[in-house]
């Protein structure tokens, strides 16, 4: 017997819904926006979580990085301003790698020798947004590349300056879109190059530009890169990951000696974690998850404001046909949950399309970051749930309205 009242209840509801149609459509519209706003926003963030989770585990949750100052990332006025310490000198940098114990851990020194290098092989050239990085044997590990053809920098490469280059995936499809690149000259700048390796497909998400990368002999490059400042960084990996916090403190240990600091005396370089930075940027994504949720707060608002306004109108202009069901034997209490029915259903319907786009757009997203395509269950459970209480709010006070009226008042109505 419920049941069917329900269904009931609901069949009025829709055919009432279809007679003011145009009211319905923009009242829906403005929950649809709400709850697009939401979804979208919110899966948008799901998406960044786990694309930089991604990015960050191919560098290795094992990995870090010492240089000479912080990332300069900064989200609100809270975020503190890297230090900048003295640069790491290619000797500090190559004693701390001769020291570091290397039955714990593996290390690399490098620096960014520039990132708008053109690359040229015959008549054939890239865009000038290609990073050029100055590498020794071991960075293509510390780094998170791995190889896909050829060979990686070998340490008689670097011990000889070799004029060899292990390239990305852009400059290959960019150069070499019908040829292999292995054993072709390139010339980067006025200098030409061997290609000895090609790097397997990295992705260029983050600012991590995997295929829009160089790796040369760091001792090449430091005759054509390296200025009187320059600092160079030190990746380290940890060989057992259960280790990394004990490798951490012998590298700080180790690189305060190299740069002869004596105990009182501050750390003068920052030791960045991969799993650290990433924690970091995604616990800073909450601020936009506020905003979001703040967005669709004041949407619904308006929109069960608009909602209960529509809602006193057509109590108003059904009056008569109020009257005639309840001499007709209806109960207030029948009236009610009509009209609470229809207040719920209309709010559901925008709450639906709201989803729809909603997740449209957050994939969208998605896909725009190369991150994965995400169905936001818990999201679109949360925006139903709204959908439900905006209605419910928004459309009690006229269903109570319409189920107090007097019958004989409301069949004289005109």
């Amino acid at each position: 017997m419920g049941k069917s009242i329900f269904f009931e209840y609901l069949k009025i509801a829709l055919q009432s819904i279809k007679s003011q149609a145009l009211r319905t459509i923009l009242t829906a519209l403005i929950i649809a926006i709400g709850i697009t706003a939401l979804v979208g926003i919110l899966t948008a963030i799901d998406a960044i979580k786990a694309s930089l989770t991604g990015q960050f585990a191919l560098l290795g949750a094992n990995t870090f990085t010492i240089q000479n100052r912080g990332p300069n990332i900064r989200i609100g006025r809270k975020g503190e301003r890297p230090k900048n310490y003295p640069s790491i000198t290619y000797y500090e940098a190559m004693r701390f790698k001769e020291r570091m114990p290397a039955t714990q851990a593996k290390s690399s020194v490098s620096f960014v020798a520039t990132g708008i290098a053109e690359v040229k092989y015959q008549s054939l050239k890239t865009n000038p947004n290609i990073a050029v990085m100055a590498a020794d044997e071991n960075y293509l590990v510390t780094g998170g590349y791995e190889l896909e053809k050829g060979r990686n920098l070998s340490l008689s490469d670097v011990e000889d300056a070799a004029a060899v280059a292990v390239i990305g995936q852009e400059i290959v499809s960019s150069l070499f879109a019908k040829e292999d690149p292995i054993g072709k000259l390139i010339n980067i700048g006025d200098l030409r190059y061997r290609v000895i390796g090609v790097l397997a497909p990295k992705g260029n998400s983050f600012g991590f530009g995997g295929d829009k990368s160089i790796l040369i002999p760091i001792t090449k490059a430091r005759t054509k890169y390296a200025t009187a400042n320059r600092s160079f960084a030190v990746n380290v990996m940890s060989l057992e990951s259960m280790n990394l916090d004990l490798v951490v403190d012998e590298a700080t240990a180790t690189m305060r000696s190299v740069r002869k600091l004596n105990p009182k005396e501050e750390t003068n370089f920052n030791i960045i974690r991969s799993d650290s930075l990433s924690e970091d940027l995604i616990d800073n994504l909450k601020y936009v998850s506020l905003a979001a949720v703040i967005i669709a707060a004041i949407t619904l608002l308006g929109a069960a404001i608009a909602l209960m306004n529509i809602m006193l109108v057509s109590v108003t202009e059904r009056t008569r046909e109020i009257g005639i069901r309840k001499a007709i034997g209806a109960k207030s209490k029948a009236i009610l949950s009509q009209f609470l029915t229809e207040a719920i259903a209309i709010c559901l319907l925008g709450g639906f399309a709201g989803i729809i786009f909603g997740i449209l757009i957050g994939n969208g997203t998605s896909l725009l970051i190369g991150g994965p395509f995400l169905i936001p269950w818990s999201w679109m459970s949360l925006s139903a749930v709204l959908c439900f209480v905006v209605g419910l709010v928004s459309g009690f006070y006229p269903a109570l309205k319409a189920s107090n009226l007097d019958p004989i008042e409301s069949l004289r109505h005109e």
